[in-house]
């Protein structure tokens, strides 16, 4: 088509002159869509039409060009030094596939593609038809609390405006990544879209941790029930469970509770404490009397060894 006699392309695209890059595309899509002659077999018309948003479209997506084509009218083109009568949008419609090709090979030069809302790019390209990458897959990350990553949990995102319900399994850790075939960034025109990729952060735990697969925490214990022995109620991230200390345990020993620990796919790792001795800070006098007695009995002297190996 030729450039060198006015169009209106607002018009054409049926847009304001004040129409955003968003709008346009939007309004170019919907028509692309409309007047596509694949829809329209043999209907030069809508061939014809088809060409002339497309020319519309290469103009005002292309802030450059939109700049002149509003400063200088139908003289735009010879302001971008062209010459008169040159046109940026002759067309063969011959070396393309069908036009689903031509719109690929449009919007990789002078549109590109949008990522989701708010999500940086990913890794997953398209061809366009010009040998222009289009990223079509999408990151985002989402933060979930320590319990939601034990029990799983639901999250809705919004993407390509586009509301989307996701489920988040049980026993993911932070730097999981899930994938939601098809939802990604959408290629205008052409319906093409990529994946949408969930990069997993979990909150930590003020008491649970992880040692590989293995869920750990600290167990604060009395020093009788050290000395003494016996089972004692313990919490696991799924409920109470009873915990044996066997007699004579020391501070730092790790006791185990096998299959209580993490979601590892379709069974359970093992919940491992670590014995800590908990001093209370203030003893009563009935206490203070036993502790008295307990060191006029005591044979064992704690430092005899250590006393031996220090001497030089």
């Amino acid at each position: 088509m030729s450039a060198g006699g006015y169009r209106d392309y607002f018009n054409i695209l049926g847009v304001d002159r004040s129409a955003s890059s968003e709008s346009i595309k939007k309004a170019f899509r919907k028509l692309a869509r409309q007047f596509h002659p694949d829809v329209n077999p043999g209907d030069l018309t809508a061939e014809a039409k088809f060409k002339e948003i497309s020319e519309a479209y290469e103009v005002l997506s292309d802030p450059e060009k939109r700049r002149k084509y509003e400063q200088f009218g139908k003289y735009w083109n010879q302001a971008g030094g062209m010459g008169a009568g040159a046109s940026s949008f002759d067309v063969d419609f011959g070396r393309y596939g069908n036009f689903d090709e031509f719109i690929n090979d449009l919007l990789g030069r002078f549109g590109g593609v949008r990522g989701a809302s708010g999500f940086p790019s990913g890794s997953g390209y398209s061809k366009g038809f010009a040998g222009t990458s289009i990223n079509l897959d999408a990151n985002v990350k989402v933060k979930i609390s320590f319990k939601e990553a034990f029990h799983g949990t639901e999250r809705t995102l919004s993407v390509n405006e586009e509301r989307i319900q996701v489920t988040i399994p049980q026993g993911v850790r932070s730097g999981s990544r899930l994938r939601l075939k098809g939802k990604g960034n959408l290629q205008p025109g052409t319906g093409r879209r990529g994946d949408l990729f969930l990069q997993i952060e979990v909150q930590p735990h003020s008491i649970w941790y992880f040692d590989g697969d293995q869920l750990r925490a600290h167990l604060p214990v009395a020093f009788d029930e050290l000395v003494l022995g016996g089972s004692i109620t313990v919490m696991t991230p799924d409920g109470a469970a009873e915990l044996s200390i066997p007699a004579g345990t020391l501070p730092g020993q790790n006791l185990r509770l096998r299959g209580k620990g993490w979601h590892l796919g379709k069974h359970r790792g093992d919940l491992i404490f670590t014995l800590i001795i908990n001093m209370p800070r203030e003893w009563t006098d009935q206490e203070l009397r036993l502790l008295k007695d307990l060191k006029k009995l005591r044979c064992n002297e704690p430092r005899k060894s250590w006393l031996e190996s220090a001497s030089l």
